[in-house]
């Protein structure tokens, strides 16, 4: 990493706050500026990968810059450049401008920003025990250990991969309206893959805590403390042998139980993506797509049963889309998008609020610096029921069904509306009892029809926030942390079958 951006990570957040506001100052007296934002991050990442008894690879990254985003002559324009010199800050700002000003030769309609308090303030993620301050040697040998634990005394495990992944990130915004906020966060968190092959050379996997991250959060070194890895590789390595002789699960209509991790992937890829107000008005369609939800439902499309609420929080404590303000300065809280069954809202910015004449959400946030923000989901959340049951009081209460867990695959078509998602694992139930492990489970629906077929969701015990690293978007690409929670819940009439 280049000097320029150690040093930049080294200066006070007064001197960042000083040197944004006079690049500001330029940019407010040219007369086509109408608004205009000014965001300096700086990053450090930690990935670490164990495979068996060998460090696969230990990686670190730094990076540190500003972005510039300008509305001028009715359209936006967006540059940034590494570093936090004064003369880094009037490049991008210069940049940016020019680039409104070629881009408004195509605006048809300018752009309209919904209206917003400016806000003043700081936001920093709790952290008890900071992961950066943990020697390399104690993260190692706690991922030995939990692979050593999943392969012990199972000859049938080829392969036992354990993870860790950390983020520490300072982000200061001002903007021409007044706002002026400084922010930093911490997440990361830990999980393992473990793989076993059987003598006719068939395979089966088990992902724990959850698949891609593992158990993911914002926080410090404490989330990995508390998750007694070892013990979670070893049910890991117990239950990815034991599906080896595990039978398919049949082709069949079924009533189903998705755990909770299962199920926030499920919210992610059939709420929160088709709630993104941007795709749902088509700026996104060449790449991520469209939407099924369109502005013209609100309030009275039938999104799923009454027991469905779904939440844009990013007010959630621990989770990856919480934060003190957004990427536009509107500050962080709580949007209903599904109640009672019925769609009521969208993730939204500014720009795209204004389009519909209401507040923005709070959604956009950007990947680093260098890229401009866009609309991304926060902590998109399935509502627990107050009153729900715990899973076993669930699973009790189910004649004859199938519990699901953990992803393997998934595909959603373009809309959000037709999905299929393969699992790692299920368990027939029978009378209220799970009766037999099954493998290879696969599950499809059409979103608003699955949802419908909610007919329980488990209560506040069993609801947990789960984290993405990794979601994609835009164009150039961006990817983002976003969290959802969910309880485990029942879903009526699911047709299901084996991959």
């Amino acid at each position: 990493m280049s000097l320029e951006t150690d040093e930049a990570r080294e200066i006070s957040d007064e001197s960042l706050l000083a040197l944004l506001r006079d690049s500001l100052v330029w940019l407010t007296r040219q007369p086509d500026v109408r608004y205009a934002e000014l965001r300096y991050v700086d990053q450090v990442s930690e990935g670490i990968r164990v495979r068996d008894t060998e460090v696969e690879s230990v990686q670190q990254s730094q990076s540190a810059g500003v972005g510039v985003r300008v509305l001028a002559r009715g359209a936006w324009g967006f540059a940034a450049a590494p570093g936090a010199s004064e003369m880094a800050v009037q490049r991008a700002a210069r940049r940016a401008l020019e680039v409104a000003h070629a881009s408004a030769v195509a605006v048809r309609e300018p752009v309209k920003l919904a209206a917003m308090v400016a806000a003043k303030g700081r936001y920093e993620t709790p952290v008890r025990r900071d992961p950066f301050a943990v020697g390399l040697d104690e993260k190692l040998a706690l991922l030995l250990h939990a692979a050593q634990a999943a392969r012990r005394n199972r000859p049938q495990i080829r392969r036992a991969e354990t993870r860790m992944n950390w983020v520490s990130e300072r982000k200061i915004l001002v903007t021409s309206e007044g706002t002026e906020t400084v922010q930093r966060f911490v997440h990361g968190g830990a999980g393992l893959t473990v793989h076993a092959v059987g003598e006719d050379g068939t395979s089966q996997r088990r992902s724990l805590p959850a698949a891609m991250d593992g158990e993911v959060g914002q926080g410090g070194y404490e989330r990995v403390d508390a998750m007694n890895l070892g013990e979670i590789a070893d049910r890991a390595g117990e239950e990815s042998v034991a599906l080896l002789g595990a039978p398919k699960l049949e082709a069949g209509t079924r009533t189903v139980i998705l755990e909770s991790s299962q199920l926030a992937l499920q919210v992610h890829e059939s709420c929160g993506h088709p709630c993104e107000l941007d795709r749902a008005m088509g700026t996104e369609i060449s790449l991520a797509g469209g939407s099924f939800l369109q502005p013209s439902m609100l309030g009275t499309f039938q999104y799923g049963s009454r027991l469905v609420n779904l939440t844009a929080d990013a007010t959630s404590p621990g989770g990856l889309g919480t934060f003190g303000w957004d990427d536009e300065g509107v500050a962080a809280g709580r949007t209903p998008l599904v109640r009672e069954g019925i769609f009521e809202g969208y993730l939204s910015s500014r720009e795209t609020a204004g389009q519909l004449g209401v507040s923005s959400s709070g959604a956009m946030r950007a990947d680093g610096f260098a890229r401009a923000p866009l609309i991304r989901m926060v902590n998109v959340n399935l509502e627990p029921d107050p009153l729900g049951p715990t899973l076993e009081e669930l699973i009790a209460d189910t004649e004859d069904g199938i519990f699901i867990e953990t992803n393997k695959s998934w595909s959603i078509d373009d809309l959000r509306l037709n999905f299929q998602f393969g699992c790692e694992l299920a368990w027939e139930i029978k009378n209220g009892r799970r009766v037999r492990m099954l493998r290879d489970p696969v599950y499809t629906g059409i979103t608003p029809r699955f949802w419908a077929g909610c007919d329980a969701i488990c209560g506040p015990s069993d609801w947990r926030l789960w984290g993405i690293t990794m979601c994609g978007k835009g164009e150039p690409m961006q990817t983002m942390h976003v969290g959802h929670g969910a309880s485990p819940a029942r879903f009526r009439g699911v047709e299901v079958g084996h991959g």
